[in-house]
């Protein structure tokens, strides 16, 4: 999330070319999340920079494996929980 604790600071006006879809997208975040266009792209920005590269994700996926991944036992289990709530959710 952008946080700026009350400190001015320097903002750089810019200027990009966006696809009629993605002007959509970005005006109905604005909205949903009742900051400026320029917010939400600050918190997209922020959000990708989140996300490990190629290289530790890939690094954390094997690490996952050799660690013995995940138990049928237990992937049956929360198939079954997934399962019996999404019925739960659409008979609402």
């Amino acid at each position: 999330m952008y946080h700026n604790d009350g400190m001015s600071e320097t903002m750089h006006r810019t200027t990009f070319s966006l696809d009629a879809k993605a002007i959509q997208r970005l005006k109905s975040l604005s909205r949903r999340w009742q900051v400026s266009q320029a917010e939400v792209i600050r918190r997209a920005l922020e959000a990708a920079d989140r996300i490990p590269s190629g290289d530790s994700a890939l690094a954390a996926l094997k690490a996952y494996h050799n660690q013995g991944g995940l138990l049928t036992e237990r992937a049956e289990e929360y198939l079954k929980e997934w399962s019996e709530s999404r019925n739960e959710w659409g008979s609402s």
